[in-house]
């Protein structure tokens, strides 16, 4: 007898109130049957030990299977609490059952001082550092000015990302060794945002968003011989479509409806 999430979530449900959120997803526009459809069920629950907050949760495949482990696609559990005016968080993630390695992110902010620090690692066999990033930010008469230098300790790669936000404007420079591009966004009215983007490599992008009142809104993103994407988020819908560009020829189309629903 085939088995799916469901089991999961009955023993789920005997242990926690906490209510589970399915998502659907349809991959690349293939609508003939089952196999376009990526459904997924995600799970989370949180409680404290002393001065420590814990969360913890699952994200399963609903797809009907006799092979209940191949159901999660990954566990993931986070531990928070303060040290010294710092807020400390620790989150570990697994893909699947496969507990013998794991994605480690480890975050401390300090709201006083406006500064966030972000580590990313991997462990297993042993830990090993991904990533190292820092956020400053700063108030200026009426503007808001964030500092965000990153390194990467595998490609051993870095670059700055630099934002400038006041009255409806933002700039954002992201600039590395090799390469610099810059993001000048601009909201036009209440319903309607436009943010070109220009690289040092002679890429060009511009995307529009457009309000649709209630949180829900369509962007389009066109990249001059080389993509149109277009976002449509309606409720708990939200539709992707890709459009690749051979000079002004649609060469295909892949599209991806993701639909979320509480239980």
């Amino acid at each position: 007898m085939k088995l799916s999430a469901v089991a999961i979530l009955a023993v789920i449900g005997s242990t926690s109130a906490a209510r589970p959120s399915l998502t659907i997803n349809v991959q690349d526009g293939n609508f003939a049957d089952i196999g376009g459809l990526d459904p997924s069920l995600s799970w989370s629950a949180s409680t404290s030990s002393g001065d420590v907050d814990i969360e913890y949760g699952i994200e399963a495949s609903a797809k009907p299977t006799s092979d209940i482990a191949s159901l999660p696609k990954s566990i993931w559990g986070k531990a928070s609490t303060s040290l010294n005016g710092w807020g400390v968080s620790a989150r570990a993630e697994f893909e699947g059952t496969d507990f013998t390695h794991a994605d480690v992110e480890v975050e401390a902010s300090n709201a006083e001082a406006d500064i966030d620090v972000t580590l990313t690692a991997s462990a297993g066999d042993g830990f090993a550092v991904q990533t190292i990033s820092a956020v400053k930010g700063i108030d200026s008469d009426g503007a808001r000015i964030t500092v965000n230098p990153r390194y990467n300790v595998e490609t051993e790669e870095s670059d700055v990302v630099l934002t400038y936000s006041k009255d409806g404007t933002d700039v954002e420079v992201t600039a590395s060794q090799d390469a610099q591009s810059v993001t000048l966004s601009r909201q036009v009215d209440d319903d309607n945002r436009v943010a070109p983007t220009l690289a040092s490599s002679g890429d060009i992008s511009v995307a529009w968003e457009r309000s649709l009142g209630d949180d829900n809104s369509i962007t389009t993103t066109v990249k001059p011989d080389d993509s149109i994407d277009v976002e449509w988020k309606d409720a708990a819908w939200t539709a992707n479509i890709n459009l690749p560009l051979d000079g002004t020829d649609i060469t295909g189309t892949n599209v991806s409806i993701k639909r979320e629903v509480e239980f």
